[in-house]
């Protein structure tokens, strides 16, 4: 006989159009409902409450009363939590975000019982390929997804095994048609007949053993009083099925042993809707996510390891409020950006106050380290932080603080380190410590920006005084008509773009950084061309430019400005009626071949897209961009991109992908990238498909619309105005373009863009007193160091959450196996390999303090040193 498992389940948005405020009234309402059914009705087997415990978080915020009724249901088993924090987002968010999401998440669930061992996500825009493998991390085999799959992976079942490139594997069961089919279920016969005789023909052909799941749920949905009637009506309506009220894991035991493994990510949007071009909605949030992130994992979570090295506190309590600030923003609604104005406000206001918490915290840690700095000599310090895992001989950027007119750099010998003056500005005392101007002080004090080249140690840092000298230092800034470095010769044309020499490759790259406007007529889930209009490609921009250089770096500061349509009736009439500007702040340094860019958009304009052009002059067939722990090939042109209408497709298979921090173009020559701390949103476009498309914004007026020309039929979400996602305003965004014979990786090279060394001035003064230390710290401090630079690249370096140690996580972006070896500079008794949930799996060998790992494509492996 055919089961049907109808899995009772509430599919909770904590915001979407509505607020998070107004969901938790919902949330409180349903929760009593829940309990009395629960406690009152033992026949009734369990109730699914959607993977994510910020959902108890927020109930228990307004009900701690109730928290030993909730553990008393879970441990029964009657109420399914976890594993999750939050429904997580899987395109656009990093790694060790997902790794944190399900480490709060168990942690959590540890206060009521055990967490539902599946990677539940039933409304995630796209499935990672390497979800496998995080899932296998924290020892779930399972997952149930909807959004990505189609037959073209490799199967049309429902039921499969899901592989990532390095093995990990998850046993999946697809919703085909999502996580509501069962919702509001009717008790009239005929209703509930139509119903299910729309659904049980594709739940059928999709299943490999003739089970079949029907979610029992819906968005905010209450629990169903009435179900037993349904059930009652279910049964004599169809008397060859058998229907019980289950759950997903009893859904799993049905499966036959024998079922078919695909591989890859899952992004196609044939029977359900990914929403390929989500990536650069509100591309001010997603800016912010980004530049968040990566301001965590790369600085500080490595400082606060090596400030606990020294004998400082780790403060897990602060870093788990601030990742728990940054994960609500990373369900797949939130992040997506597809959600209401007065939503994205709330948004973003979680992002401000994350990144304030992160600031000051690696402030802190920075001044305690300094502070501590054992010495006889009275001078300032300027402290310089590395946060790599090998010594980096770089340029180093760093602001003084001082009451003097002029100084000098020594080391802790007493050798003298040139440096260069790039501004030097005044400074209210005030500013500095409050205290002086109290005391009537209003001597002002001078910051100076300057520059010089150190080699600072692996995972460490080092010491400079500031010496004070009596001749009045002046910057060095010449204006050349051209810049010359020993990797590139570059010069500004006259429509705002760069020609662009590379000296190695002998490649002369020509209109980098061109514009391309195009009607955006879509919303905020998708990107949706205006009828009849071809992309408008800004090659006679008005430009000016000014150029700058000292002997470390160059600067090349460049406004353009472009007239465009106000709004979709402007455009539909030709009339270019307000002017958008984009200024590029490029630098170049002359010690490495990058070109970084920071841009200052400020635009004036409604209904369109903004992207610009990195050329290659390489004929490509595929990218190259990351995703979490690893790289991923993507054809520059999705086949089914000339079929998808005749095969029905939800919506347009467009090339356009997410990435994570960079995409690569290459061929047996060489390598161009687009590397990012801000945007993550790509097309490979031209002619010969050689230019990388980086989208810049989407401007759209609505959070939902129908008929898009590249997704047709009902909106997706509803169609509320979403004035504030026009963009109006001004928006910061950064990347890099880089260039390098023979294959590049671009996984290491972006680590190293992300995680430059970062500096501390200490000064007699400051607003915020503290007491001396205790902890005496040396002028020159490395925790561990890599006996070679491999291909590897470090994820983070972090205290293990229940270990007195240190948990180290790699990974390794390219096509070949890689070692790695760490000398550990500090005495650590043993080293584990461990799962991503930070169990151990094994000892690890330490011969001489120096440990090695190999590690495949793919595949990230974390280390405990205790």
């Amino acid at each position: 006989m055919k089961k049907v498992h109808i899995i009772p389940h509430m599919h909770w948005d904590r915001e979407w159009y509505f607020s998070t405020e107004e969901s938790r009234i919902l949330l409180v309402n349903n929760m009593a409902e829940i309990f009395e059914v629960l406690e009152g009705n033992p026949d009734y087997p369990c109730f699914l409450l959607d993977g994510q415990t910020a959902i108890l978080e927020d109930y228990l915020a307004v009900k701690p009363q109730d928290k030993d009724r909730i553990k008393k249901l879970v441990q029964a088993g009657r109420l399914l939590i976890g594993p999750w924090y939050t429904q997580t987002d899987e395109m656009i968010v990093g790694g060790e975000s997902i790794v944190r999401n399900l480490l709060y998440g168990r942690k959590d669930c540890e206060a009521f019982g055990e967490a539902m061992k599946i990677g539940y996500l039933p409304d995630s825009f796209g499935q990672s390929a390497q979800m496998p493998q995080i899932l296998n991390g924290f020892d779930i085999k399972h997952f149930i997804f909807w959004r990505g799959a189609s037959e073209r992976l490799g199967t049309d079942k429902t039921e499969f095994y899901w592989e990532s490139d390095e093995g990990s594997k998850v046993l999946v069961q697809l919703l085909p048609l999502g996580y509501a089919i069962g919702k509001y279920l009717p008790v009239e016969e005929e209703a509930l007949r139509t119903r299910m005789n729309k659904y049980f023909p594709v739940l059928d052909k999709g299943s490999t053993n003739g089970s079949v799941i029907l979610p029992n749920g819906h968005d905010q949905m209450p629990i169903q009083r009435n179900i037993f009637n349904c059930l009652d009506i279910l049964r004599g309506m169809y008397p060859d099925r058998e229907f019980v009220l289950s759950s997903y894991m009893d859904s799993f035991a049905d499966l036959p042993p024998c079922l078919p493994t695909v591989q890859g990510e899952m992004l196609d949007g044939k029977y359900m809707r990914v929403h390929r071009s989500i990536f650069s909605s509100r591309m001010d949030i997603k800016a912010a996510n980004t530049r968040v992130e990566n301001k965590i994992v790369d600085i500080l979570e490595p400082l606060a390891v090596i400030a606990y090295s020294l004998g400082f506190e780790y403060h897990h309590g602060l870093i788990e409020l601030i990742w728990k600030e940054v994960l609500k923003n990373h369900a797949h609604d939130s992040i997506g950006c597809c959600c209401s104005d007065k939503v994205h406000q709330e948004i973003m206001n979680r992002f401000v106050l994350a990144e304030e918490k992160i600031d000051r915290l690696i402030d802190f840690y920075k001044r305690k380290i300094t502070d501590a700095i054992a010495t006889d000599r009275n001078e300032d310090i300027l402290t310089a932080f590395n946060l790599l895992s090998y010594e980096r001989l770089d340029t180093i950027n760093a602001v003084v603080t001082t009451k003097e007119t002029a100084f000098i750099l020594e080391d802790e010998n007493g050798f003298e380190v040139p440096f260069e003056l790039v501004e030097k500005v005044s400074l209210d005392p005030g500013l500095v410590d409050r205290q002086l101007v109290h005391y009537e002080n209003y001597e002002p004090f001078w910051q100076y920006h300057i520059q010089f080249t150190a080699a600072i140690p692996a995972m460490g840092y080092k010491a400079f005084f500031i010496v004070p000298q009596e001749k009045e230092m002046e910057a060095v800034i010449t204006e050349p008509d051209c810049i010359e470095t020993d990797y590139y010769h570059i010069k500004v044309n006259a429509n705002g773009t760069l020609t662009i020499f590379d000296k190695d490759i002998g490649i002369e790259l020509e209109n980098v950084l061109l514009l391309e406007t195009s009607g955006d007529d879509g919303d905020e889930y998708d990107y949706s061309p205006v009828l009849n209009e071809e992309p408008y490609i800004h090659n006679n921009a008005c430009a000016s430019f000014v150029m700058t250089e000292n002997r470390y770096e160059a600067q090349i500061n460049i406004k353009v400005k472009i007239p465009l349509p106000k709004d979709l009736q402007d455009r539909e009439n030709y009339i270019s009626s307000v002017i958008t500007e984009v200024d590029w702040n490029i630098t170049i340094p002359f010690d490495k071949p990058i070109i970084n860019v920071a841009g200052n958009i400020k635009n004036n304009a409604k209904d369109y897209r903004l992207r610009t052009y990195i050329p290659s002059k390489i004929a490509a067939a595929v990218s190259v961009s990351d995703n979490q722990f690893g790289s991923i090939k993507r054809s520059v042109l999705d086949p089914a991109f000339l079929s998808w209408e005749e095969e029905g497709w939800d919506e347009r298979p467009d090339s356009i992908y997410p990435m994570l921090s960079y995409v690569s173009l290459c061929n047996d020559s060489y390598t161009v990238s687009a590397l990012t701390n801000s945007i993550r949103e790509y097309e490979i476009v031209g002619a010969e498909s050689d230019t990388i498309a980086l989208t810049l914004l989407r401007s759209v007026g609505y959070l939902g619309k129908e008929n898009l020309v590249r997704r047709p039929g009902r909106p997706s979400g509803i169609k509320l105005p979403t004035p504030d996602s026009q963009m109006i305003g001004q928006l910061k965004i950064e990347f890099a373009v880089s260039t390098k014979k023979g294959t590049q990786n671009t996984g290491k090279l972006a680590k190293e863009c992300r995680s430059r060394i970062e500096t501390y001035n200490k000064i007699p003064y400051n607003a915020m007193k503290l007491n001396a230390s205790v902890q005496q710290t040396p002028h020159c401090f490395s925790l561990l160091q890599e006996t070679e630079p491999s291909a590897n690249v470090l994820s983070t370096v972090k205290k293990a959450e229940k270990e007195e140690g240190l948990i180290l996580r790699i990974y390794n972006p390219t096509e070949k196996e890689v070692v790695s070896s760490f000398i550990l500079k500090t005495k650590y008794k043993d080293i584990f390999l461990c799962q991503l949930n930070e169990n151990i799996i094994c000892p690890l060998e330490m011969k001489e303090n120096t440990i090695s790992i190999c590690i495949k494509p793919n595949q990230v492996q974390t280390i405990l040193i205790k």
